[in-house]
């Protein structure tokens, strides 16, 4: 051990430990009152934007994404705000082309993030390069991400190979992001210092709770040399979130590293967000299940946010009893599409592929187009090459993209813009409708023209001239009522 190195913290519970336990359903409601204070509590940086919460706030919460993160921003002027970036796939679901990832990168940075955490979820760096260029441009951090997984070809001296590659792109700092939770102590030990004698920037390391071996995990991979841990605070660590905060500071403070984190104004932060966590298990929006640890991980090697949206999918579907079943599937079909690492989007392709072989009780009876369109090569090179056979079962002799896929998109920006028509208010108007068409248009068609009452019919629509926060506000008064 360095005696009094400093160990940074990431603090997760306003992005990743809810996406992970809940399926991203904590509102904005929910985390300003406690913003300021975590401001005040040591921490490195707030991931509090990205993944899925842009999705699950215009879906579900019927929140304005972007009006959160400025809204963050303004309550913590201190600690670095973090957002994950799903590389050429931006926090959506396909690629999009080079002009919407750069107006997308500017309008974060112009509302407040400060580090971008760039991952391409087949590790496929091409994918990488537009989001970096972007990142750079504004002058933001880019953090450049490993998406850490296990197969025959996913190595030490491949996961080397990739740091060096990441950090010679000119990364600023480099994340070894194990979703599933399934990097163990022995293995941390090997790669962390594999890959620090190949950079030169910061080692960040991201895992989850749910295999039970996270903090073990945590603790070799600071003793081997890695800068910054993610954690969530206590009330919503652990299970398929992160190790929580508190333990993991108290502990490492105990064996003399430094983490410049405040535990009085922690343990205000976990009292906060007790009742908060109580309230939704009560509601049913967060399965305690979603709490417990699950060994079966390091055998299914599922992530937490996969497991929570797997969850609800059988719910949804009233086949719950399913879940054990789906779990065995979603390995066999990882294997089937070349061992990707199971992270968005490629969870959520593996996962639902899982649910519809069990579901219909044929495998590939139902093929959802994103699967084929991975097929196609529309997502990047797969880690290891697709069976040919499997291949044409699926989409026939169709040609597979070999190059960057996203050299294949013309330029869309300005085509949406007018496509959106009188819907396209700000640019980021135009980017809800890039990146999530159906459902975007539908809620920005909400915050515009808002369906009011008959009583209340003299209340105008919005004028142009009104911001898509005061509309909100005002859609909010009429839910209320």
């Amino acid at each position: 051990m360095e005696k009094g190195k400093k160990v940074l913290f990431t603090e997760t519970v306003l992005r990743d430990a809810h996406q992970s336990l809940m399926a991203t359903r904590m509102s904005t409601e929910d985390m300003l009152p406690i913003v300021e204070k975590m401001d005040e509590a040591g921490y490195y940086a707030l991931e509090c934007w990205g993944g899925a919460t842009y999705d699950a706030a215009i879906r579900f919460l019927h929140e304005d994404p972007w009006e959160r993160l400025r809204q963050i921003r303004k309550r913590a002027p201190q600690a670095k705000l973090q957002m994950l970036l799903r590389g050429q796939n931006l926090i959506g679901y396909r690629h999009y082309a080079d002009d919407i990832v750069d107006r997308f990168v500017g309008k974060a940075v112009e509302n407040g993030i400060d580090i971008f955490r760039i991952f391409d979820a087949l590790n496929d760096t091409r994918n990488l390069q537009a989001s970096l260029d972007a990142v750079k441009k504004y002058g933001a951090h880019a953090q450049l991400t490993i998406c850490y997984t296990i197969s025959d070809v996913h190595t030490i001296p491949f996961y080397t190979d990739l740091a060096k590659e990441l950090t010679e792109m000119g990364a600023d700092s480099i994340c070894i992001k194990d979703m599933a939770g399934i990097l163990t102590p022995k293995v941390a030990k090997e790669l962390i210092p594999a890959i620090k004698a190949v950079i030169d920037v910061p080692l960040n390391i991201h895992t989850h709770a749910t295999s039970g071996v996270s903090q073990m995990t945590y603790i070799a991979a600071i003793e081997a040399g890695a800068d910054i841990i993610d954690c969530a605070i206590s009330p919503f660590a652990e299970g398929t979130s992160q190790p929580p905060t508190e333990s993991m500071a108290l502990v490492l403070e105990e064996l003399g590293y430094s983490t410049g984190l405040d535990i009085a104004k922690l343990e205000g932060i976990a009292d906060y967000f007790k009742p908060i966590r109580d309230k939704y298990i009560a509601s049913g929006v967060l399965d305690p299940k979603m709490l417990s640890v699950d060994p079966k991980a390091l055998i299914y090697q599922v992530p937490g946010g996969m497991l929570s949206n797997l969850n609800s999918q059988l719910k949804q579907a009233k086949a719950s009893d399913k879940y054990e079943e789906v779990l065995r599937e979603v390995p066999r079909v990882r294997s089937d599409l070349g061992f990707p690492p199971l992270v968005t989007p490629m969870s959520q392709m593996v996962g639902t592929q899982a649910v519809f072989n069990i579901l219909t009780g044929e495998r590939y009876k139902m093929v959802p187009n994103e699967v084929k369109d991975y097929l196609h090569g529309k997502y990047g090179k797969t880690p290891v090459p697709v069976n040919d056979n499997f291949r044409r079962s699926i989409i026939g002799d169709d040609a597979v993209i070999t190059d960057r896929p996203a050299d294949h998109l013309e330029p869309e920006f300005e085509r949406l813009k007018a496509e959106l028509g009188d819907l396209a208010r700000t640019d980021e108007d135009v980017l809800t409708y890039a990146l999530f068409p159906q459902v975007g248009k539908a809620y920005l068609q909400e915050v515009y023209y808002p369906t009011i009452p008959e009583e209340q019919a003299e209340i105008k629509a919005p004028s142009p001239g009104e911001t898509t926060d005061t509309v909100v506000r005002i859609q909010a008064r009429y839910r209320n009522q």
